[in-house]
C-alpha cells in the first residue's frame, strides 16, 4: 500500500532476521530459566511474534519477517517477553531503532543492548495545540496579559490493555507556578477530537512597554507549556502515561500566536535506573526499503532497455542490460529479485531465463557441474519458484508437514544422538514412512506445476541435451537440480521461510525434516553412486530402503511431465488452496432475526474457492462465503465502532464486518481478498466507507440498508493472484541498485574498452565480468548510464522541491525532540523575509 505524496507513490517494507538473544537475565526463582519470545512492533503496535523458546537464558529465534508498511512510523521497536501462566506475561527489554536511524543497520547482522522499558517511555502518536497571547484589561484597569492554550485534537495514540480513554493535563511551567488544567475523557478513540481552550495568566515583572503584544525575554525563558496524555483508567494502578510535549513559550515569536503539531515524548526521568548490561542483547538484521516511485512515464527509457535484454535475436544476452545489473551487483540475489517481478508482471519471464540459462550451459564444460553456482540464472529460476510455486507448494506439501510438525514422532536414526527411551529401529521405520509419504505427493503433483515453470524446465532441459549430447541423464539433472535442490527441499527444511508453518519448527522437529530434505534431495539429484552422497555412514545405511528402480522412474516421469512445454494449466485445477488463515473479530451479521449483534473472536481461513469464519481453529465452518460472491473488501472508517484495523467484506444480502490483529494484518488480508475475488462478474463500483448503524448509513446518512455506495471502490483490475507486481516499483529499485553499483558501470565500460583494442591475457581487475561482445556491451552501458543519470536528477529536483515545502509543525512533518530549534529558526527566517 502507497502513500501518495504529490504525484509520487512511497512504498515502506521492513526484511527481518531475528537471530537470538543473550545474556537474559535469571528469572528470580529456583528454576532461573525463561519461557522467552520475541515481538516485533510499529511504534507500540505489534505486527509479528516469535515462537516461545522455553527454558533458556539464550533463546535463538531463527525467524524471518517480511511486510509492508501501510502507515508512517516513528520507531521500528523489539520486545522480549517472558511467558507467565498466571500472570500477564512480563516484559523483559527492548531494542527500539528511530526510522532515520534504520539505514546505519542496512543488512548487516548487529548485536542490540536491551534497554530496560518503562511505561512512561513506552509513547507513540502526536498532538495539535494552538498557543495565543492576548492582553487583557481587568475592571480595575490594569492591563495583564493571558496565554491562551487551545488543545484541538490527537493522533494514532497508543492503545493500552486493549482500550484507549485519553485526556489532556495541561499545566504552565515557570518559577512558583503549578497551575494544571484538564480536559474531558474521549472514549473509546486513539484519535480524540478535545477543542478545549484554557486560559494561564502571564505575569510581567517590567512595566507595560509600547510594543502591544511584546513580552520581555527574560520572563518567557523562564516559562513553558505541558501538555500530557493519558489514559483514564478504571485500575488502582491509577492512569497510564500516552506521553507529553513541552513547549517554550518563545515559541510565541513577536506575533504572540503559535499553531502547530508535536510529537509526544517519553516523561524526563520516568523510569528506574537499570544496568543495561544486565538485560542481555539481541542479534538482529534488518532491510528496511523505502521506494519513491515516479508515473509511470519517466520509467519507459529503462523498462525499455531491461524488457529488450529478453530479445535475444538481436544482441547476445551478455550485452543486455538485465545481464549487467547481475555483472555489477554484489550479490546476484539483489538483481534477481526485481528482474524476475518486471518480467514476470510483464510476460517475458520465460524468454529471458532461457536466453540467460542457453549462454550459462554453453559456458559449462562439465554437465555433472550444470546449475551448480549460485550465477544470475539459478537465482532468477529459484526467485521464479518462489514467486510462481507457492501455491503448489502449498498444495503439495502443507498437510504433510503440518501433520510431520503436530505428531513430534522420534526419527532420529544417528546412534550417537539417540535418546535412552527411543527404538533405532522404530525411529528408521518412522522416518521412512514420512519420505515414502513426502517422496510420492511429489512425484505425482506433476499435473499442478505452475505452467510458467513446466516452460522453463523445457527450456532448461533442451539447452542441457543440445550441449551435452553423449550425456543421457543430462536433461533429467538439469530439472532436477532445481525442482528437488532449490525448490522442495529446501521447503521441507525450512518450511517457515515457504509460509508452510508460521515459525521455525522446535529442534526434535526440524532434525526430522532435515533428515527428510536430505534423503528427497538425494532420491531426486539421480546420482549414480547415491550412498556416496552422505557422509554419515548411517545416512547410507538408511538410503538402501530406497535403492529401488521404482524410484528413479517414478522421478524420470514425474521429470518429464513438469519439463512438457506448456502443457498443464494451474487454473483448472479444482483442488481448493488454503491462502491465508488466522483468528481475527468479526461482528455478527444479523443473520438470525433475534440475534445479537456483538463481537466475537473467530478463527478465519480463506482459500480459492471460500471464505470461512471457525469457531476455532480445526472445527466446522460456522459461516461460508463463497469467493463468487464477495462483491468488495474495503477498510471501515475507525468512527463506525471506534475500533482500528476494521474491514469489510461486501456480500448481495449484508456486510461482514472485521477487525484484524494490526494494519499490516488489515492490509494483508484485504489484498488477498480482494485479488482473489478481482475476477467476479457483480463486483462493486462504489461502497459505503462507514457502517450501516441505528437505521441509517454513517457515512452519507441514507436511511435504506440497500442505499447505493456512496465511495468509488478502490479495488483495480484482474490480477494473477501470486504475481501480482508493481512494475514501475521494480524498475525503480533497479534504477537504485544501478546508481548504487555506478562505479562498476564505470569500469565495466572501461573493461570493454580494453577488450576491444587490447587482445592479450585479460587483465585482472577486468577478470570479474562476462563481455561476449564489447562493442555491444558498451552500447548498452552508455544507455543505462543516460538513463540512471536522468532518473538520479528527476530524484534530487524532487528532494529539492520537498524540502522547500516542507513546514516543521504541519500535519506531516510535526515538531519533534529535535526539530524544536529547526521550527524557531524557520519561523525567525520567515518573519525576517516578511519584514
Amino acid at each position: 500500500m502507497a502513500v501518495e505524496e504529490e504525484g509520487l507513490r512511497v512504498f515502506q517494507s521492513v526484511k527481518i532476521k531475528i537471530g537470538e538473544a543473550k545474556n537474559i537475565p535469571p528469572y528470580p526463582g529456583p528454576n532461573r530459566m525463561r519461557d522467552c519470545y520475541c515481538t516485533v512492533n510499529l511504534d507500540q503496535e505489534e505486527v509479528f511474534r516469535t515462537k516461545i523458546v522455553e527454558k533458556s537464558l539464550c533463546p535463538f529465534y531463527g525467524e524471518d519477517f517480511y511486510c509492508e508498511i501501510p502507515r508512517s512510523f516513528r520507531h521500528l521497536s523489539f520486545y522480549i517477553f517472558d511467558r507467565d501462566v498466571f500472570r500477564r506475561d512480563s516484559s523483559i527489554g527492548k531494542v527500539a531503532v528511530k526510522k532515520e536511524d534504520l539505514q546505519k543497520y542496512h543488512g548487516k547482522d548487529t548485536w542490540f543492548q536491551l534497554q530496560p522499558v518503562s511505561a512512561d517511555s513506552e509513547v507513540q502518536g502526536k498532538v495539535h495545540l494552538e498557543l495565543r497571547l492576548s492582553e487583557v484589561i481587568t475592571d480595575s484597569g490594569v492591563i495583564n496579559h493571558k496565554l491562551a492554550t487551545r488543545v484541538l485534537e490527537c493522533q494514532g495514540l497508543p492503545i493500552v490493555n486493549g482500550q484507549c480513554d485519553p485526556y489532556a493535563a495541561v499545566s504552565l511551567l515557570g518559577p512558583s507556578r503549578s497551575e494544571a488544567k484538564k480536559t474531558k475523557v474521549k472514549r473509546k478513540t486513539n484519535n480524540p477530537q478535545f477543542d478545549e481552550v484554557f486560559y494561564f495568566e502571564v505575569t510581567r515583572p517590567l512595566s507595560y512597554t509600547k510594543r502591544q503584544f511584546d513580552v520581555e525575554e527574560e520572563d518567557v525563558d523562564k516559562l513553558a507549556l505541558r501538555v500530557d496524555l493519558w489514559n483514564a483508567s478504571n485500575l488502582k494502578f491509577g492512569d497510564e502515561f500516552l506521553g507529553g510535549v513541552r513547549v517554550p513559550l518563545r515559541v510565541l515569536g513577536q506575533a504572540g500566536v503559535h499553531d502547530a503539531w508535536y510529537f509526544l515524548q517519553p516523561r524526563e526521568n520516568g523510569g528506574k535506573s537499570v544496568k543495561v548490561e544486565e538485560l542481555g542483547s539481541l542479534r538482529l538484521n534488518i532491510v528496511y526499503t523505502e521506494d519513491h516511485v515516479f508515473p509511470s512515464e519517466h520509467y519507459t527509457p529503462l523498462r525499455d532497455l531491461l524488457l529488450y535484454s529478453a530479445n535475444v535475436q538481436v544482441c547476445p544476452v551478455s550485452a543486455s542490460t538485465a545481464h549487467i545489473l547481475g555483472e555489477v551487483c554484489r550479490e546476484k540475489q539483489e538483481a534477481a529479485i526485481p528482474l524476475v517481478r518486471l518480467f514476470l508482471h510483464y510476460g517475458k519471464i520465460v524468454p529471458f531465463i532461457s536466453a540467460i540459462a542457453h549462454a550459462e550451459v554453453n559456458r559449462t564444460q562439465d554437465p555433472n557441474t550444470i546449475f551448480r553456482g549460485n550465477s544470475l540464472t539459478s537465482k532468477c529460476i529459484d526467485e521464479t519458484m518462489k514467486l510462481a510455486g507457492m501455491h503448489y507448494l502449498q498444495v503439495t506439501l502443507k498437510p504433510i508437514i503440518d501433520e510431520i510438525c503436530t505428531e513430534h514422532k522420534p526419527c532420529e536414526i544417528d546412534p550417537v544422538k539417540l535418546k535412552e527411551s527411543e527404538n533405532l529401529e522404530t525411529n528408521r521405520e518412522n522416518l521412512r514412512h514420512y519420505v515414502d509419504r513426502i517422496f510420492n505427493v511429489i512425484t505425482t503433483s506433476g499435473v499442478r506445476c505452475p505452467t510458467v515453470m513446466c516452460d522453463i524446465f523445457f527450456s532448461l532441459r533442451e539447452s542441457a541435451a543440445t550441449r551435452f549430447q553423449v550425456d543421457q541423464d543430462v536433461r533429467y539433472t538439469a530439472v532436477s537440480s532445481f525442482i528437488f535442490l532449490r525448490f522442495f527441499a529446501p521447503a521441507i527444511l525450512s518450511p517457515n521461510l515457504f509460509h508452510l508453518r508460521p515459525h521455525h519448527p522446535d529442534p526434535a522437529t526440524s532434525r526430522t525434516l532435515t533428515l527428510i530434505s536430505k534423503t528427497i534431495q538425494t532420491l531426486g539429484s539421480l546420482a549414480k553412486s547415491k550412498s556416496a552422497n552422505f557422509k554419515e555412514s548411517y545416512m547410507a545405511a538408511f538410503y538402501d530402503y530406497f535403492n529401488e528402480q521404482k524410484y528413479a522412474d517414478a522421478v524420470k516421469n514425474f521429470l518429464d511431465l513438469i519439463s512438457t512445454s506448456g502443457k498443464w494449466d494451474q487454473k483448472s485445477i479444482e483442488t481448493p488452496i488454503m491462502l491465508k488463515e488466522g483468528f481475527m473479530i468479526k461482528r455478527a451479521q444479523g443473520r438470525n432475526r433475534f440475534g445479537m449483534k456483538n463481537f466475537k473472536k473467530r478463527w478465519f481461513r480463506l482459500t480459492n474457492h471460500e471464505f470461512t469464519y471457525h469457531k476455532t481453529k480445526g472445527e466446522g465452518a460456522l459461516c461460508s462465503i463463497p469467493i463468487e460472491n464477495i462483491l468488495a473488501v474495503e477498510r471501515l472508517e475507525e468512527e463506525s465502532f471506534k475500533m482500528k484495523n476494521m474491514f469489510q467484506v461486501i456480500q448481495p444480502e449484508r456486510a461482514l464486518y472485521i477487525q484484524a490483529n494490526n494494519c499490516v494484518e488489515a492490509r494483508d488480508w484485504i489484498d488477498i481478498l480482494t485479488k482473489v475475488s478481482q475476477c467476479n462478474r457483480k463486483r462493486l463500483s462504489t461502497y459505503h466507507p462507514s457502517a450501516y448503524l441505528n437505521g441509517h448509513w454513517l457515512c452519507c446518512k441514507l436511511s435504506a440498508d440497500t442505499a447505493p455506495g456512496c465511495t468509488p471502490c478502490t479495488g483495480g483490475l484482474p490480477a494473477n493472484i501470486q504475481l501480482d507486481v508493481d512494475g514501475d516499483r521494480e524498475t525503480e529499485r533497479i534504477y537504485s541498485l544501478f546508481s548504487t553499483y555506478m562505479t562498476k558501470l564505470i569500469k565495466m565500460q572501461e573493461a570493454c574498452g580494453s577488450k576491444s583494442v587490447y587482445d592479450g591475457p585479460e587483465q585482472e581487475e577486468y577478470s570479474g565480468f562476462v563481455i561476449d561482445d564489447p562493442q555491444e556491451t558498451y552500447k548498452t552501458l552508455k544507455q543505462i548510464v543516460s538513463s540512471v543519470q536522468t532518473l538520479e536528477q528527476q530524484h534530487s529536483k524532487y528532494k529539492r522541491d520537498k524540502f522547500k515545502k516542507t513546514k516543521i509543525g504541519s500535519q506531516e512533518h510535526p515538531i519533534g525532540d529535535k526539530s524544536i530549534q529547526c521550527y524557531i529558526h524557520q519561523q525567525s527566517e520567515s518573519s525576517t523575509y516578511s519584514i
